[in-house]
């Protein structure tokens, strides 16, 4: 469970962030073609939150086993639920504030700098989940008893 939560709710925080930032960085991208490529942070950013979930996806898959401890499995259920709704909800984040910034940036360009800070404490969010899971699951098997 905790495999699929971590990639299903961290590819849903990036999909929202990447489309809703991207349409902001399509309607701009017509009036200002020269800052396309300036204007694809906020989607790159939302696009690392997915890999934040794979990342905690092929940690728990490879502790998988057919008889494994019950506090295992809820500590990766945990991991599992940590990175992705934190990714959930830096992708939400990312999202908003890369379209409102796209589009205030193209009309006053000193914006940037303030759409830039804001996008990375947004990304540190899902950072925390990350972090917030390895840890869970580098516990997760210490003083455990063996299952027969």
């Amino acid at each position: 469970m905790g495999c699929s939560v971590s990639l299903v709710f961290s590819t849903f925080g990036a999909a929202y962030g990447i489309a809703k930032s991207g349409i902001g960085v399509a309607a701009v991208s017509v009036q200002r073609p020269d800052d396309i490529i300036k204007n694809m942070m906020p989607p790159i950013l939302a696009g690392i939150l997915s890999i934040y979930g794979l990342v905690v996806s092929v940690i728990i898959s490879s502790s998988l086993a057919e008889k494994s401890a019950l506090h295992t499995n809820f500590l990766q259920l945990a991991a599992g639920c940590s990175v992705g709704l934190s990714c959930l909800a830096a992708g939400f984040t990312i999202g908003i504030i890369g379209d409102a910034g796209v589009r205030g940036t193209a009309m006053q360009p000193r914006l940037y700098v303030g759409m830039m800070l804001m996008l990375i404490f947004a990304e540190v969010l899902g950072l925390y989940g990350l972090i917030v899971a390895i840890i869970m699951l580098t516990q997760s098997t210490v003083n455990v008893t063996k299952c027969l």
